[in-house]
């Protein structure tokens, strides 16, 4: 059982219901005070003075260290990013592609990672193409992303190409909630001759991970929603056999040594950062480690996920997006249309969800809508109390009677 003055140190759970974790973390106050703590530092002793140059690397080596502690990784494989968006990015521009080269991506992507494949396509002449994970499971459901792990392999599988050099996925898909089988993935493409991208900014801080074990090649997340550590801050895990491959697009003093490359994950890191929020990330993740083990956390993550799933399933205007309770804290559910109060409910079946979300904000409930599919999405993590769950329910309830 949690310690209830655990959330009493989240100054942003108070007086609110918080359901936001996949797009933002709340900061415990240790992380704030950590951060505080070292702009103060920098400033006392003086910026750019040796002491606090000295102290920057420390405070480098010592979060590397931190974030490799809870990946299963060496420290010398961790770039420290800005995020996720930034990690991908790192790894999108550092391969050196061919005309005709093929990049492959799961239909769940997130858009940014979209976005930055199709230029690299139409700069150097690469292909790309998507394998479905949308309806694997064959209900006739398009929302039904709970396809088996043979069923998400093979249609990988099928999709692979003679040409395909990189294959781009999520590990926990963003707008599901879905865990895809990651560690059969890799083997499957590492014996196909191609790489893999894992876009992880739903799975750090949220799963038990050894990525050793999982056979990654490229794994890039960010502290700020699951460890629940400051915006601004994230890093990239590359497999020490693939570094090499793997060149510096963007190019700065601390990845560079007066012989050439740094020899490990500081090669891909450029400049001056916010170096403050390094401490920071290391208080959030420890201050996690005061609610359990990774695997009791993650345990108490999926006991209170179900808990919302079932509720909301008995809401007779809730069509929950999956017809199997969740595999992580990602909930999503869409609210039907009133047919009395909407004449074209057929064409349009669902409720504005943005305007659902906006009064559950007004009310205290902090949820966000999806894109695609068109949902709602709620976020448990596992100091989220069942008493949250059931504020959220309640204000659900009577705030679709009003629509």
């Amino acid at each position: 059982m949690l310690n209830p003055e655990y959330r009493e140190q989240f100054p942003a759970l108070k007086h609110k219901s918080y359901f936001n974790y996949g797009g933002q973390g709340t900061l415990p106050q240790v992380a704030l005070d950590a951060i505080a703590q070292s702009y103060d530092y920098i400033q006392t002793i003086g910026p750019f003075s040796l002491a606090v140059n000295n102290w920057i690397t420390q405070e480098a080596n010592l979060t590397r260290a931190a974030i490799a502690q809870e990946l299963g990784v060496p420290a010398a494989t961790i770039t420290l990013t800005e995020d996720v968006t930034v990690g991908c990015n790192i790894v999108l521009w550092g391969i050196p592609w061919q005309a005709g080269d093929h990049i492959l991506l799961s239909d769940c992507e997130h858009p940014g990672v979209i976005a930055a494949v199709g230029e690299i396509c139409r700069r150097f002449g690469v292909t790309t193409s998507t394998f479905p994970i949308l309806g694997l499971a064959g209900d006739n459901s398009p929302l039904d992303t709970q396809g088996s792990p043979a069923q998400i392999l093979a249609s990988i599988d099928q999709h692979l190409q003679p040409q395909t050099r990189l294959v781009v996925l999520s590990h926990v898909l963003w707008n599901t909630g879905q865990i895809l089988p990651l560690q059969e993935i890799n083997q499957l493409c590492h014996e196909r001759g191609c790489l893999v991208l894992v876009d992880a900014a739903q799975s750090v801080g949220q799963l038990p991970l050894d990525l050793l074990d999982l056979e990654v090649d490229f794994y890039a997340f960010t502290g700020h929603k699951w460890c629940c550590g400051p915006e601004g801050l994230g890093g990239l895990y590359v497999r020490a056999e693939v570094r090499d491959n793997l060149h510096p697009t963007f190019i700065g003093w601390r990845g560079i040594t007066k012989e050439g490359w740094q020899p490990d994950g500081r090669r891909y890191e450029v400049a001056t950062s916010a170096f403050p929020l390094y401490a920071g990330f290391r208080a959030a993740i420890n201050y996690h480690h005061q609610g359990g083990t990774v695997f009791d956390r993650y345990q108490n993550i999926l006991n209170l996920s179900q808990y919302l799933y079932q509720k909301l399933t008995t809401i007779p205007q809730i069509q929950v997006t999956s017809p199997h309770p969740p595999e992580t804290g990602l909930v999503c559910f869409q609210v039907r249309a009133n047919s009395d109060a909407n004449p074209d409910h057929l064409a349009h079946p669902f409720a504005n969800h943005g305007s659902i979300v906006s009064s559950l904000e007004k009310q205290g409930v902090f949820t966000r809508t999806l894109a695609s599919p068109d949902c709602i999405r709620a976020c448990v993590h596992h100091f989220t109390t069942t008493a949250e769950l059931d504020h959220l329910v309640d204000r659900l309830i009577e705030t679709i009677q009003t629509i």
